[in-house]
C-alpha cells in the first residue's frame, strides 16, 4: 500500500528548478499564499482497522513563478489525530489540540521548487471515519518561517465529494422512501398550541384581535402584560394599551389562587380560554401567564406573522396545561465559537416560543473564555481571543478553523459585564434561568494561560506574591497526557491553594453580575467531563498534597479533594454544584479489573448530574438511569437523541460530528426520557440496533423516575463558524427537545403492544411534522427578521424515466431546473414527475424564497435511482 501512494505521490509532483523564499514585504508574502491551492481528498476509509482512514493533501502552485518548498510551514486544524508517521510527502507535526503544521522534506526544500502549475500530494492516516465535510481539516494560513508572527491564510482551498459505498450514505432515493409515509392534514386539523398541551379543546367560537383591544393584568402580571403587548405590536401594527382593568372584549391576564383549582400549585400551570368575548390567561404565579401567552401566541393564524395587519380573527380555545419536566433546558456552547448577545437574545427567544426554561451557557473552554471578569482582566484579554501572537499580545491559538488573525471571526470574542447583566435580565423577562459553567479541571486551558499571562506580567515586576496568586498551574509538573480533544495542557492544578482563590473570585463576581441583574441563580455548572490519564502524575504539588492528606490514594484522587473544595465554596454562597456525569463516578478495581461506578459522594452533596452518555452502542446506555435509580438528581443530557451538533444524517453535504450519531428532529421527538431503549433503531454507526441488544441494561425504577429532573438538548459549536450555521443545526431539532420536554408522555410511549405502538407513533410523527411545517417554521421564518433553520432536502425517486420529488413536511416549495444552473425562488415549481431526460437539479424553498441544498436526479440515464 504505501509503495502505491509514493507512486502516486511521484507522479502527481512537479517540482523544478531551487525557489527562493520571497524577500518583500507583508504585502508580498500574503500574495504568496494568494498563490497556493489546497485540496483534501479522502483516499480511504477502513485502513488497516475499522476507525482509520487515509487523506491526501494536494498543494498546487497557481502562480507564474516557482513556489520555494522550504522557509515556510502551513497551518491548519483537524478534528481527527493525524499519525506523523505515516505522511508521505511532507512532514506533519501536531502543534496542540486540533492544530497541526505541515512542512515539505527538507531535501525537497533545499533543492527544488514547485513549478507553475504543478501539484505536490502529501498522504498521511489519521483516527475515524470520513464521512462529511466536516471530518476534512479546515483554516489554512501560511506563515513564514522568519516572520513566524505574519501568518497568511488560503483562501483557495477544496474539498472534494467522499462517495464511499462501504458507508451506507442516506441517498435521496432512500430520502424519497422515508417520506412516503407522511401525509398533510388539514390545517383546521392541525394543533395550533405548541408543545402539545396537557388538554385542550375547540370552543366553538372566534375572538376578533385589533388595535383596540387592550390587554388587562392584575397585579404582579404588568411584566408579562408588557412583554405581550410588544409581541402583538408586530400583528396587529400597534403595542395594545395595557390597563390594570377594564369592560368589553380584552386580552385578560388573571390571578388565580393556588387553592381555587387543581393543578395550580405548579407555578407553571395555566389555563386559556380564547371565546368571541375575551382571551383569558388564568395561572398562579406569572411564569404560569408567561406559558399561557406562548400558547396564545402560538395558537394565531400561521400567516399573521408576515407582517402587521389590522385585524387578526383566532379560533377559539379552551386549554388547561403545565409541563411534564421542571427543567427544559438547552446548552449553548458559546466557548468553543462565539455568539454575540444579539444572536443569545434570538437564542432566549426561541426558547420562550418552546416553553423552555434554562438556559445553560458553556461559557469557557480550552478554546475561549467568553466572560468579564473585572478583576482578572486576562481571562479576557489573553482567553477570548484566538490567533497568532502579534506586537507583544497573548492569545489562544486557532482552533477549528478560526485563523491567524485575531479579534476575527468568531473563534474571539466576549460578554462584557454590563452585556451579561443585560443578558440575565433579558433571560428573567422571559422566565428563563441562565445557568452558568466555568468548565474544570480539565478543559480549562483558556483560563490557565491567561492566569499564565498574569503570573508572567507580576513576575516581570519582580512581584511574586502577586504573580502567584491565582496561578492556575504547576510550573514544575512534568505530566504527560492528551485531552479527548488532544491538548496536552488544559488542567488545572487542582493542588494549589491558588486555585481555590482564582474559584472564589470568579464564582464572587458571578454572583454580584446575577444580584444586579436581578436575576436567580440556584446552581453552577462546574464542568468536570473528559479528565485525560496521565494528569498531576508528575506534580510537585500534588505529591505534597498527597503526603498531606493520606486519603488520596493516587494523584487521580485529587479531582475528589478538588470537588469536596468546590462543594464547600459555592454553598457558602447559597448555590449547588452541576456538573457532567463524571464527576459522579469512581474507578474501583474488582477481581483484578476497573470499572467505573457511582461515587456516593457526589450523591451526598445534593448536586445535580448532567448525563451525556447513553451512546448506542457504546456499553453505557444504561448510565443516566444507573444514576437516578441511585439517587442523584439527573438531567437528561443525552447524545442518543439530544447532542444537536450531530449531522442531521449520513451524507456528506450535513454538516456536524457523527461521533455519537446522526440526528435529526425525528430523534428528539421520539426520545422517550423513561425508557429510551424501546424506540432506540439506530446505533451511534447509524446501523441498526440487534434484537435483544438491551436485555442486559438497567431499566429506569419508580424511584429513579422522581431522580429525572428533566431533559436538555445541546449544542456543540466547535462547527459553527457563523449565527447561520448555528441556527441550521439548532433548528427545527429544539422543537422536538421542547415537545418532549413540556407535553405529556404520549400515548404511543404509555402502550406495550410494540405494533400499535408503532401505529401511534406514526400517526403522532405525522401530525407533529404538520405543526411544524405548517406553524411554527412559518413563524420562525419571520420572527425577528427570520431564522436561518435547515430545510429539508426533497427525496428524489427516479423511475422509468420520471423524476419524483417529496418532502417530509408540509409548509415548502420544491422548485427545479434543467439546464444545470442551481435553481433559484423564480424556478419552476415541482408539481408532479418529471420527463425531461436532463439533468433535474431540485432545491427547497420555504415561505419566504430562501433556498435548501440542491438534490441533482440525472435523468440522461436509464438506470432508476441515480439522484444524489
Amino acid at each position: 500500500m504505501k509503495r502505491i501512494f509514493i507512486f502516486c505521490l511521484l507522479a502527481g509532483c512537479s517540482v523544478g528548478l531551487a525557489a527562493q523564499v520571497p524577500a518583500g514585504g507583508a504585502g508580498m508574502r500574503a500574495g504568496m499564499a494568494d498563490r497556493l491551492a489546497i485540496r483534501w481528498t479522502c483516499v480511504k476509509n477502513i485502513y488497516e482497522m475499522p476507525n482509520r482512514s487515509v487523506s491526501r493533501l494536494t498543494l498546487m502552485n497557481k502562480g507564474n513563478g516557482a513556489f520555494p518548498l522550504s522557509g515556510w510551514g502551513i497551518y491548519f486544524n483537524s478534528n481527527r489525530s493525524i499519525d506523523p508517521h505515516s505522511v508521505i510527502g511532507g512532514q506533519i507535526e501536531h502543534i496542540n489540540g486540533d492544530l497541526y503544521c505541515l512542512r515539505l522534506q527538507a531535501s525537497d526544500g533545499v533543492r527544488r521548487g514547485l513549478k507553475p502549475g504543478g501539484t505536490l500530494p502529501i498522504t498521511f492516516t489519521s483516527s475515524d471515519l470520513s464521512i462529511n465535510i466536516s471530518d476534512a481539516p479546515i483554516g489554512f494560513y501560511l506563515v513564514w518561517d522568519d516572520r513566524p508572527a505574519q501568518g497568511h491564510t488560503i483562501h483557495d482551498y477544496q474539498v472534494d465529494r467522499i462517495d464511499d459505498p462501504m458507508l451506507g450514505a442516506l441517498t435521496p432515493g432512500m430520502e424519497y422512501q422515508r417520506n412516503m409515509g407522511f401525509r398533510q392534514m388539514d390545517t383546521a386539523k392541525v394543533s395550533r398550541v405548541y408543545p402539545t398541551p396537557l388538554w385542550y379543546r375547540d370552543s366553538g367560537s372566534a375572538f376578533l384581535l385589533d388595535g383596540k383591544t387592550p390587554v388587562v393584568a392584575d397585579a404582579g402580571f404588568e411584566g408579562e402584560a408588557a412583554y405581550l403587548s410588544t409581541a402583538l405590536a408586530g400583528v396587529i401594527g400597534r403595542r395594545p394599551v395595557v390597563k390594570g382593568g377594564a369592560s368589553g372584549k380584552a386580552i385578560i391576564l388573571r390571578h388565580v389562587d393556588e387553592a381555587e383549582g387543581q393543578g395550580w400549585a405548579d407555578s407553571s400551570a395555566y389555563r386559556m380560554e380564547i371565546t368571541d368575548k375575551h382571551i383569558l390567561i388564568s395561572a398562579s404565579a406569572p411564569v404560569g401567564i408567561f406559558y399561557g401567552i406562548q400558547s396564545f401566541l402560538s395558537a394565531l393564524p400561521a400567516g399573521v406573522w408576515r407582517g402587521a395587519q389590522s385585524s387578526v380573527m383566532i379560533p377559539g380555545l379552551v386549554v388547561a396545561d403545565r409541563p411534564r419536566f421542571a427543567v427544559r433546558a438547552l446548552m449553548l456552547d458559546v466557548a468553543r465559537n462565539f455568539r454575540s448577545e444579539e444572536e443569545v437574545r434570538r437564542v432566549l427567544d426561541l426558547m420562550a416560543l418552546c416553553k423552555l426554561n434554562v438556559l445553560h451557557l458553556h461559557l469557557c473552554d480550552d478554546e475561549g473564555w467568553r466572560l468579564e471578569i473585572p478583576s482578572l482582566p486576562e481571562l479576557t484579554e489573553v482567553g477570548a481571543y484566538r490567533g497568532l501572537e502579534t506586537g507583544g499580545r497573548v492569545c489562544l491559538p486557532p482552533s477549528f478553523g478560526s485563523g491567524p488573525l485575531a479579534g476575527m471571526g468568531a473563534g474571539s470574542g466576549y460578554y462584557s459585564k454590563a452585556s451579561f447583566i443585560s443578558l440575565l435580565r433579558y433571560a428573567r423577562e422571559r422566565h428563563i434561568e441562565v445557568v452558568p459553567e466555568i468548565e474544570c479541571p480539565g478543559h480549562a486551558r483558556a483560563a490557565i494561560k491567561a492566569m499564565d499571562a498574569r503570573y508572567k506580567k507580576y513576575a516581570r515586576q519582580g512581584n511574586m506574591e502577586e504573580a502567584r496568586r491565582y496561578l492556575l498551574r504547576d510550573t514544575m509538573d512534568r505530566s504527560v497526557y492528551e485531552s479527548a480533544q488532544m491538548w496536552r495542557d488544559n488542567v488545572i492544578a487542582v493542588a494549589l491553594p491558588s486555585v481555590y482563590r482564582w474559584f472564589d473570585k470568579v464564582i464572587g463576581e458571578v454572583c454580584a453580575m446575577y444580584k444586579e441583574a436581578g436575576a436567580p441563580l440556584r446552581t453552577i455548572h462546574l464542568g468536570g467531563d473528559e479528565l485525560p490519564a496521565g494528569v498531576w502524575e508528575q506534580s510537585p504539588a500534588c505529591r505534597a498534597l498527597m503526603e498531606q492528606d493520606r486519603s488520596l490514594a493516587s494523584p487521580g484522587d485529587a479531582r475528589w479533594y478538588f470537588y469536596n473544595r468546590l462543594d464547600s465554596l459555592v454553598k457558602r454562597r447559597g448555590l449547588v454544584m452541576s456538573g457532567w456525569e463524571e464527576v459522579a463516578l469512581r474507578k474501583v478495581t474488582e477481581g483484578g479489573k476497573t470499572k467505573v461506578v457511582p461515587d456516593s459522594a457526589w450523591k451526598e452533596r445534593d448536586s445535580r448530574v448532567h448525563v451525556w452518555n447513553n451512546m448506542i452502542g457504546g456499553g453505557d446506555e444504561d448510565l443516566p438511569y444507573r444514576l437516578a435509580n441511585a439517587g442523584y438528581k439527573v438531567i437528561l443530557s443525552c447524545v442518543s437523541n439530544n447532542y444537536y451538533d450531530m449531522a442531521s444524517n449520513k451524507s456528506f453535504d450535513e454538516r456536524g460530528y457523527h461521533w455519537g450519531g446522526f440526528l435529526d428532529v425525528d430523534k428528539p421527538y421520539a426520545f422517550m426520557p423513561y425508557d429510551y431503549y424501546r424506540n432506540a433503531r439506530e446505533d451511534y454507526t447509524g446501523g441498526p440496533v440487534a434484537a435483544g441488544y438491551f436485555r442486559d441494561k438497567e431499566l429506569l425504577t419508580e424511584e429513579g423516575k422522581k431522580n429525572i429532573l428533566g431533559i436538555e438538548g445541546l449544542l456543540w459549536a466547535e462547527n459553527l463558524p457563523t449565527d447561520e450555521r448555528m441556527e441550521y443545526m439548532l433548528l427545527p431539532k429544539l422543537l422536538g427537545t421542547a415537545e418532549r420536554a413540556w407535553a405529556p408522555d404520549p400515548m404511543w410511549a404509555m402502550e406495550t403492544d410494540s405494533a400499535v405502538t408503532a401505529r401511534l407513533y406514526a400517526a403522532a410523527w405525522n401530525g407533529f411534522m404538520n405543526v411544524v411545517g405548517q406553524r411554527l417554521l412559518p413563524r420562525l421564518s419571520y420572527m425577528n427578521g427570520g431564522y436561518a433553520y435547515r430545510i429539508p432536502v426533497p427525496g428524489v425517486s427516479i423511475e422509468g424515466g420520471l423524476v419524483r420529488a417529496n418532502l417530509p413536511m408540509p409548509g415548502f416549495m420544491v422548485r427545479y431546473t434543467t439546464d444545470g444552473s442551481v435553481p433559484g425562488a423564480s424556478s419552476r415549481q415541482y408539481d408532479g414527475p418529471v420527463a425531461e431526460r436532463k439533468l433535474i437539479r431540485l432545491r427547497t424553498f420555504d415561505v419566504r424564497g430562501r433556498g435548501g441544498r440542491t438534490v441533482d436526479a440525472d435523468n440522461r440515464v436509464s438506470a432508476d435511482d441515480t439522484a444524489k
